[in-house]
Parts: C-alpha cells; structure tokens; sequence
C-alpha cells in the first residue's frame, strides 16, 4: 500500500492547490473563448455499481482522445478498479487491478488542458504526476465543477477529452463509498468493460 502514495499525493496536490505542476516548463493560456465538447465516440463503462456512458471528444484533444480509445480497444481497462474517490470532488480509475496492483500503461502523452476545455461536472479527465507531459492510462470523472483543475497562465491543468452523457447517477455513488485515508474504496469498485457505443446526440 505504501507504494501508492506517492501516486495518490501527486495528483491529490496539484489538483487541489495547483502549484506542484512542473516550474521549469513554459505555460500556454487556453483560449478566450474555449471550445465546445464534442460526441466523436461513446463508449459504456460496465462496472460493479453500474454502467456510465462517456461521449469522447477527438476534435478538440485528439491525443488524448485517441490514447483513451487505444486503452479501451486493447481492453486495458477490463479488470481494472475505480481505486480513489474524493465525495465532491473526483472519482479515479484506470490504473490498478483488484488488490491495488498496478498495471503497466503506455508512454505518456503530450497535455492538451491548454485548449480550454473545463473540468465541470460530469466531464473526464486524464490524471497525472506533477509533471504537465505525464498521462497514461489513468482518468478521472468531476463530481462537481473544479475549475481549479483547468488550465490557466500559470497552471498546465488537466486536459478534459469527453464527458458522461448517461450514468452520473453510477458515478455520484461512486463518490460516496467508504474509503481508507488515502481515498481507496474499502470495496472494490471494478471495471469490467468498456464497449464502443452509440451516441445519443
């Protein structure tokens, strides 16, 4: 268990305070006018609570999108767990198998917060270290609005690549589990699979 702390610190803090994003690397502001999220896939999260169903965005963050898409197509995903869950704030997943095994995901992609997509609530995220170019597998879904998380001129952000359009109900029961001081669910929270879908809109 001790193993993870340092995960769950890393994106516990620059989350939260939004300081411990990388000093040495150059801040791009998003845009004035952010764009507007799009529905280019969807995809059902089968999971031990229920199911959620993601509307992912490739027009706006296409590296993200499609790292997103290459874990579900190789179903990285099945098997693994919602490991943390913050009430009013977030639920995590993505990167763990039951027992709180870590599982090896692909390299880091590059951060596309900068295009000024919001962290509201329903949307999801990538989680990562406090360094900006650092996501891989792991995601996370706002419970609330946590406009603290987006990007700004002085913060790298987290890049938001899609958005539930049905099952919040699943992920606000998420939020509320029991968990341990580090926000791990006393029960596992597993997910089973991640299907293409089509989208409602």
């Amino acid at each position: 268990m001790n193993k993870l702390v340092p995960v769950f610190l890393c994106l516990g803090l620059t989350a939260c305070g939004g300081s411990n994003d990388d000093s040495n690397s150059t801040v791009t502001p998003p845009p004035l006018v952010p764009p507007s999220l799009k529905a280019d896939v969807c995809y059902q999260m089968s999971t031990s609570m229920g199911n959620i169903t993601l509307a992912i965005d490739l027009t706006n963050v296409p590296v993200t999108g499609n790292n997103f898409i290459d874990y579900v197509e190789s179903d990285f995903y099945n098997g693994t767990l919602f490991h943390r869950s913050v009430n009013n704030f977030v639920v995590q997943g993505g990167g763990y198998t039951s027992g709180l095994v870590a599982k090896l995901g692909n390299a880091p992609i590059v951060n596309e917060a900068n295009i000024g997509l919001s962290n509201k609530r329903g949307t999801i995220a990538m989680a990562r270290t406090s360094a900006p170019d650092s996501a891989t597998s792991q995601f996370f879904i706002n419970i609330l609005d946590n406009p603290q998380l987006d990007a700004s001129s002085s913060n790298h952000g987290y890049a938001v690549f899609g958005e539930v359009t049905s099952g919040m109900e699943v992920v606000d029961q998420i939020s509320v589990v029991s968990t341990n001081s580090s926000d791990v669910p006393l029960t596992e929270i597993l997910i089973s699979s991640v299907t293409k879908t089509n989208c409602s809109n």
